[in-house]
């Protein structure tokens, strides 16, 4: 039999071969055959994991959840299970304070397990997404009570056992607190990976997000996996950032695609101007890496190119946003009148305890259909009276608050009463669809009342100030109206002395 001829190198490249999970199978001079391009080799992955953990000793954030030092392996559970469903979604300057109010409440899984919904979502009050607190809070009673307080130590029974975390939580409490060598997959990861191995796809299609957590679950430090984890998650956070990325101080820009292709384009440039008119028509020795697959599923979309301007931030490519649902609700802050300003009460109620901001505490507000016409009787209704006993309803103005999937457009508006307290003790007995409550103005401050009422209340306070304001003017009116003539007397005579010179 003869021997098989040796194809070109040209043969070679048209036809790649195929790489599992990679999604490419193209080449370069750097990489063995059997690597695609949104791949890493056995080289790089190595590479990777020494520069990243010795960048991330020496210049990771000194966080308090990265500062436990107790050997139960259950209570370091806790602490980055609670850490990072804090995390989500939410900035870490803001979660340090809440991290060490939580930790100093409810120190242990124990002493959660043992609290109520209503003292958890005090705790979480302005955080965001209430619903973290809440699935936290039944997490720990699972726990405690199904599981003889032992916490699952794989990212598998990790996500199965407990309400509320998902794979990247799992794999996040896994390998940090148990040390499973299980990568993680978040929006820093997701930049980090997507810049490293120019990955453009829609990160929200099921096949690219399989890509980035096949390159995590392949690059994770077998010996370091929750210290490798945490460095993919810094690095993205602090160099490797969305709009101004540091990268002249990335720890693994030797390993970046998206860098070497800013590079080389560079490069190219200056070697266009610097060349010799006799051979300005040579094209430049410097060649581009690419994918050379078609319809890639993973590289930047066709209609999609490569732009100068965006450098690396060419990467992750953003998906498009669908509409956002908008609603309009009359909001009504309820003021029990008393002859003390300082103890004036308004009415809150609750919300339901599952759906949007479930179990946390409001202004009574309805969908806004016939604007001041459906304001009184809701009111009323709510409380179980006349409508006769609503005075001095007036609009203040709107406020607006979007949430993730819905924008709420509120109308403000704001009425009284005046009750005595054995008539507001029982308009709560008597309401048990939905709790209510008279609270002080001081009492507010400690009630677990969302973002987007908290800006309706502001916005009840500003129109009260200015109020106040307008109140003082009309009491000194002559005083402020001498202050007011008198400059224009004075500007009236000028003009005069003028006028008579210039005849």
């Amino acid at each position: 039999m003869p021997p098989k001829k040796a194809r070109s190198k040209s043969q070679t490249k048209s036809k790649p071969k195929s790489v599992k999970k990679s999604g490419c199978s193209c080449t370069d001079d750097n990489m063995s055959a059997e690597v695609g391009f949104h791949d890493f080799s056995a080289t790089e992955i190595s590479q990777m994991r020494q520069n990243l953990l010795s960048w991330y000793d020496k210049k990771k954030r000194d966080l308090p959840w990265r500062n436990i030092t107790t050997e139960d392996v259950n209570q370091r559970a806790y602490a980055v299970w609670v850490s990072e469903i804090m995390l989500q979604q939410t900035r870490v300057a803001t979660v340090i304070n809440y991290y060490n109010r939580w930790m100093k409440k409810w120190p242990t899984i124990q002493a959660l397990a043992s609290a109520d919904s209503e003292s958890v979502n005090d705790a979480w009050a302005g955080l965001g997404y209430y619903s973290r607190g809440q699935r936290l809070l039944d997490g720990a009673k699972k726990v405690v009570e199904e599981l003889d307080s032992q916490v699952p130590q794989t990212a598998q029974d990790l996500e199965k056992q407990l309400p509320g975390v998902g794979r990247y939580t799992a794999g996040a409490i896994a390998s940090i607190a148990f040390g499973q060598a299980t990568g993680l997959v978040d929006g820093n990861v997701i930049r980090v990976l997507s810049r490293l191995r120019m990955i453009g796809g829609n990160i929200k299609q099921p096949n690219v997000v399989d890509a980035f957590w096949s390159l995590a679950n392949k690059l994770v430090d077998p010996d370091r996996p929750g210290d490798f984890n945490q460095s993919m998650m810094e690095l993205g956070a602090t160099v490797c950032t969305p709009t101004t990325p540091a990268c002249e101080q990335c720890p693994v820009k030797s390993l970046c695609r998206a860098y070497s292709k800013v590079e080389r384009l560079k490069k190219s440039s200056s070697l266009k101007l610097c060349t010799s008119p006799k051979v300005k028509d040579e094209k430049p020795a410097l060649v581009d890496i690419e994918c050379l697959v078609p319809d890639c599923k993973l590289c930047l979309p066709a209609g999609e190119p490569w732009k100068k301007e965006l450098g690396v931030t060419n990467f992750p490519r953003k998906p498009k946003k669908g509409s956002v649902r908008q609603e309009t609700l009359n909001v009504v802050l309820l003021c029990n009148k008393t002859n003390s300003d300082s103890t004036q009460q308004y009415l809150i109620c609750k919300r339901p305890k599952k759906g949007l901001l479930a179990g946390l505490w409001e202004f009574p507000n309805q969908i806004d259909e016939n604007g001041r016409q459906d304001v009184i009787p809701f009111v009323a209704s709510l409380l179980n009276m006349s409508q006769e006993n609503i005075q001095g309803l007036q609009l203040l103005g709107g406020v607006s608050h979007q949430f993730s999937h819905i924008r709420h457009m509120y109308k403000v508006w704001s009425a009284h009463v005046s009750l005595t307290p054995s008539q507001t003790d029982q308009c709560v007995e008597e309401c048990t669809d939905r709790p209510l409550k008279w609270m002080t103005n001081e009492q507010l401050k400690g009630m677990a009342i969302p973002t987007g009422m908290l800006k309706v209340f502001d916005k009840f306070k500003e129109m009260q100030d200015e109020e106040s304001k307008k109140a003082s003017k009309r009491k000194n009116g002559d005083q402020d109206d001498v202050i007011v003539q008198e400059p224009k007397k004075s500007q009236r005579a000028i003009s005069d002395f003028f006028k008579q010179r210039h005849t």
